[in-house]
């Protein structure tokens, strides 16, 4: 419920509390990080009573836990989140107002915190907070990475990583938990003492607890989300150090900052991989060792805790989990390999996110068996034992295979449930990933279609639409978004499209002012937006999008007369360090602005724009100020996408091909108001089949001729002509992701795009129906699913 007790005296009083015995400070001399943090613990007092109440009633009533584990959490800022889910928001803004100052700011002054990539780590973030407005009992555990994933910025246009240093000053959410600590071994030997394999590890850290209340909607609920932070066993080697040898005194510390220092550390070395795989079982072993420790505190039975935990694994980061649960109950509890097994499988869900080879994690044998022994030892007997249970698996199935651990194969064998997430996504599991292992397990693969938390990506970041929204249907559609359905009657009112249009106005002349500041570009708020945010990746195709802004560029040189609809192109998203052909296409990005944005004949009518940094509070800012959503990856590659929901709850109408939740993005939306184009993944892979494809695509195709010509020449790269050659040379001979293919159907579909725009009621009657049927992908209906097929849980609210 609203905290409907707390009076702006009473809030006034907690933060100048907070600014003089907590930060030392008095009203006159604070700065605007002393006013955030006062403002900070205020509200986070008023989280820790159903914190506390959520907890102890789990603990009475003997509920069935959740346990999520995941690389990321990509949390973002947690201030104006936490006022907005509390009914606190617009207490705080009068208090801040009247202590002289500016709500917006202090909210600007919260770094993001820096635990996640994209689409994964949102997703666990906004599975965090359903589960606390559904009242499901649940932790998250991740790694509290000091620096997380780099900092981007643009040098001549390319990628430059630096680290993110959100950590510099205080985290004002959470709360450490030294005495929550756990013994995390690598490497050493594996020991048979009287007839029992015993584990020596070779090195050793401390995994310590620091704990985030998850508070849900109207502070009815809240969880837990515990983050890991790696400590020495012992700070350093005093006779070592004695002696001189200082570099190798500390390495036991060394090795405990690096663990939780960055977010996937680039593994193209031998020592990058080790990290990684080190990484992911610190997680693993650390949350497993306190669910079993939470567990015994209440129940003698270690062999009925399915009926009391289950752990979802979010992709194969945590797949070390069945081998390490299973070595937790043999090793530590006696308990016999197979029935250990069983128990392992009951309590484990795989959550798979990508159909892409080189996503589903692969260790060598050798390097497994270097860092983990003892768990290479149970992972060749989970695989024998598989084997010998199902005598029909083909030969070339199974987790070791050609010197390699398929974590994949682990993670499916060790889940008594393995989801995908979207419809489509979840018929190509079965179809093509594991095919073999389908029919093995007929059943065990689900599908559980991602949703966003629509507290944040709507109430929260897009004030003016979830006002009209409130203003036209009423209260209560943030935690019943299927509520939205109601606005369509609505939508046929020119006196609502016009509101709705003018809701999206206010966003689009916001992020106009924030980019002429940030990026020194000014850009028209009444041209298109054209939107396309996401990590960097040829399958995702941004290659597409900017080859296509290239021939529209050119298009416009040669008619500048023309009735052209003026674009503003955004584009957002980081490549991973080591993939060089991501930044390559960053490098094009950013170069062909260069050239666009100079251009006096062209720049009225099309301008590009790629800020650098895209994290959460970006994404807050651009989602609702987007007109055209560009959600344009290869058919069949893209696992399911939230940004798609996010862009369609904001009112922007996707331009898309049939992958991922597009697939239910459309049906729930209609052709009419969805701009579809491109390949299935069906005639993917039939096209696929002709080595010669792109060669013929670009051949029949005159503008992507022009474009790739003009790329070739040095156009947009003067003083380094070759630049792209390679880039050239991959889109005719290497076309695996078929930008070349789905060129002409791509243009068009943008050309229809303009069309409707010019049109502008035509234009709001799409926007506002793409936000009157997204209720479906509301995470809180997500999290109902994996409540009722997967987890087996009830819900405590």
């Amino acid at each position: 419920m609203f905290d409907t007790q707390l009076t702006l005296p009473d809030l006034k009083t907690a933060i100048l509390q907070h600014l003089t015995y907590t930060l030392g400070k008095d009203a006159q001399n604070a700065s605007v990080y002393d006013w955030r943090m006062a403002l900070s613990f205020a509200i986070r007092d008023r989280i820790v009573g159903p914190w506390f109440a959520s907890t102890r009633r789990t603990w009475a009533e003997d509920r069935k836990r959740v346990y999520y584990l995941s690389m990321e959490f990509l949390i973002g800022r947690l201030l104006e989140d936490a006022c907005v889910n509390l009914g606190l928001r617009d207490l705080a803004v009068q208090a801040m107002e009247d202590f002289g100052q500016d709500f917006s700011s202090i909210v600007e002054n919260e770094p993001d915190a820096a635990l996640g990539n994209g689409g994964l780590g949102r997703l666990a973030a906004c599975f965090m907070e359903s589960m606390a407005t559904i009242g499901c009992p649940a932790y998250g555990y991740g790694i509290r990475y000091e620096h997380g994933l780099f900092r981007q910025r643009f040098e001549a246009g390319h990628q430059v990583e630096t680290p993110e240093d959100w950590l510099l000053s205080r985290h004002p959410w959470e709360f450490e938990r030294p005495e929550s600590a756990y013994t995390i071994g690598f490497k050493g030997t594996v020991e048979n003492r009287d007839g029992r394999e015993v584990w020596v590890p070779g090195e050793t850290v401390q995994a310590e607890a620091y704990d985030t209340p998850v508070v849900g909607w109207q502070g009815k609920w809240a969880n837990t989300l515990r983050l890991w932070g790696a400590r020495p066993t012992t700070l350093f080697d005093l006779e070592r150090f004695n002696r001189g040898d200082y570099t190798a005194a500390a390495e036991p510390e060394t090795l405990a900052r690096t663990l939780s220092r960055v977010l996937y550390p680039d593994d193209t070395t031998y020592q990058g991989k080790e990290l990684r795989l080190k990484q992911e079982f610190f997680l693993t072993s650390a949350a497993l060792q306190d669910i079993l420790r939470r567990y015994l505190k209440n129940h003698n039975d270690i062999r009925a805790l399915p009926k009391h935990v289950a752990i979802q694994m979010n992709d194969t980061h945590p797949a070390i989990a069945g081998p390490e649960l299973i070595r937790l109950l043999t090793d530590g509890h006696g308990v016999e390999f197979v029935e250990a097994l069983e128990i392992a499988q009951a309590c484990l869900g795989y959550t798979n996110h990508t159909l892409l080879p080189e996503a589903l994690e692969r260790w060598a044998t050798f390097t497994f068996g270097n860092v983990l022994p003892r768990h290479m030892q149970i992972v060749e007997r989970i695989d024998a034992w598989h084997k010998d249970e199902y005598h029909s698996r083909p030969h070339y199935v199974g987790i070791v295979k050609h010197h390699e651990v398929r974590m994949g194969e682990l993670a499916f064998i060790m889940a008594h449930k393995v989801n995908g997430v979207s419809a489509l996504h979840s018929e190509l599991i079965k179809k093509n990933l594991f095919p073999e292992l389908d029919k093995l397990h007929p059943g065990r693969i689900i599908n559980e279609t991602n949703g966003v938390t629509p507290r944040r990506w709507l109430r929260m970041c897009n004030r003016p639409l979830s006002n009209l929204i409130t203003d036209t249907i009423g209260d209560g559609w943030e935690d019943d978004l299927d509520r939205l359905r109601d606005l369509e009657p609505h939508v046929e009112q020119k006196g609502f499209r016009d509101a709705f249009g003018a809701a999206k106005r206010v966003n689009k002349a916001r992020l106009s002012d924030w980019l002429r500041t940030e990026c020194g570009v000014s850009v028209n708020p009444d041209a298109m937006f054209d939107v396309q945010v996401k990590r960097i990746h040829e399958y995702k195709r941004q290659l597409l999008n900017i080859l296509e802004t290239i021939a529209h560029w050119h298009a416009i040189k040669q008619n500048p007369k023309g009735r052209w609809v003026p674009r503003v192109k955004i584009f957002g998203g980081k490549s991973a360090p080591g993939y060089a052909v991501a930044k390559e296409i960053i490098h094009l990005i950013n170069d062909v602005a260069s050239v666009v944005n100079s251009d006096i004949e062209t720049r009225d009518l099309l301008t590009i724009v790629y800020p650098p940094n895209y994290n959460v509070s970006m994404a807050e800012r651009l989602i609702p100020a987007a007109d055209l959503s560009e959600q344009i990856s290869t058919a069949g590659k893209e696992a399911s996408g939230t940004g798609n929901m996010k862009f369609m709850m904001n009112g922007a109408p996707t331009i898309g091909t049939l992958d991922g939740a597009n697939v239910e993005i459309l049906q729930e939306v209609g052709r009419e108001n969805f701009f579809l184009f491109g390949l299935t993944a069906e005639e993917v892979l039939k096209r696929r089949e002709d080595g010669d494809h792109s060669k013929k695509a670009i051949e029949a195709s005159k503008p992507l001729q022009d474009v790739l010509q003009m790329i070739a020449e040095g156009r947009f790269c003067p003083t380094q002509k070759d630049r792209y050659h390679g880039l050239v040379h991959r889109v005719w001979h290497h076309d695996y992701f078929l930008v070349a293919d789905d060129f002409d159907a791509y243009r068009a579909a943008q050309a229809e795009v303009d069309r409707a725009f010019a049109d502008r009621d035509r234009w709001l009657r799409m926007a506002a129906m793409n936000t009157a049927r997204s209720g479906f992908f509301s995470s809180d209906r997500t999290i109902r699913g994996y409540m009722k097929d997967v987890w087996s849980v009830e819900a405590a609210l």
